[in-house]
């Protein structure tokens, strides 16, 4: 029924976050999945120091794809790898990850500006891959992790008109929070719920750049969706062919709100059986060419 478009596990279990268990396994993983009806999933590592515990290894989020069809494989480069550097070749190590099966790159996660030249060069690099590329924002520097851009999401704006090959795949809390007129700066830091009374950028970005796609993960791609159920459903009949569901599980209780959101708005037949199919796995399947 669905295709997860934003997973992380890691293979050994034990890491914790505040006394609990920070990364499900890919057994809990499939376990929860098997419960709710997602065949297959996006793995993403996490390698960016901002965000990762430990840096993920690419090698172990291709094996665990290998070992299991059900699952998906991202690789990920952080932006300042091999030479911290503008000019640092990083098609090389793309092309190799392509080779061995990965069918995109992300989360990117460093706390670099959008417009930072070594991000720049990332995004020139990948484009020239053929990756799509999943991307964290961030609504400050430092003390935070993932790409930094500033109210109404400039520098977004400036790296899709720049890369119009680039698949960029939008998520975070950040990017979500302008579905609507921010009514203060600070509701980019969390999930505003107050109606939409005026479209924000995310969907004028989207009307206006065909390189952007919604990652509808995690509870930021929910409340993007459920604090207006009427522009919720206005949005997914006109972006239907660029939204991809995701979950964004990382610890083995993460809440997966979208899955009953998206089935309430089917079952209800307040969107199409056609709208619901796209976003909840046959995008992925296109998109990612599976």
């Amino acid at each position: 029924m669905f295709i997860d478009i934003h997973v992380h596990t890691r293979s050994m279990p034990g890491m914790q976050r505040y006394g609990k268990p920070a990364y499900a396994t890919p057994e809990q993983l499939i376990e929860r999945y098997d419960k709710i009806g997602i065949e297959r999933a996006v793995l993403l590592p996490g390698v960016s120091p901002e965000c990762a515990y430990v840096p993920q290894s690419n090698e172990e989020i291709i094996e665990l794809s290998r070992q299991n069809s059900r699952f998906i494989p991202f690789c990920n480069i952080d932006p300042r790898a091999l030479t911290n550097s503008a000019d640092a070749q990083l098609g090389e190590i793309l092309s190799y990850y392509k080779d061995q099966g990965c069918k995109g790159i992300g989360e990117v996660t460093a706390n670099l500006p959008f417009l930072d030249p070594k991000v720049q060069n990332l995004f020139k690099h990948v484009e020239a891959v053929g990756f799509p590329l999943t991307f964290h924002i961030a609504a400050r520097i430092d003390n935070i992790y993932g790409l930094y851009d500033d109210p109404g999401l400039p520098q977004l704006e400036y790296s899709l008109r720049k890369f119009p090959k680039l698949k960029f795949f939008g998520h975070s809390q950040t990017f979500w929070a302008e579905m609507g007129q921010l009514e203060t700066v600070g509701d980019r830091y969390g999930y505003p719920n107050y109606p939409i009374k005026e479209e924000g950028t995310v969907p004028k970005l989207m009307r206006k750049h065909a390189n952007l796609y919604g990652d509808l993960s995690a509870g930021s791609g929910c409340n993007a969706l459920a604090r207006d159920e009427n522009y919720a459903i206005k949005f997914l009949n006109e972006f239907q062919d660029r939204l991809m569901f995701g979950t964004d599980i990382c610890a083995p209780n993460t809440p997966t709100p979208l899955v009953d959101f998206m089935l309430k708005l089917k079952n209800k037949n307040k969107i199409s059986a056609a709208v619901f199919n796209k976003v909840a796995r046959e995008n992925a399947i296109r998109i990612l060419e599976l």
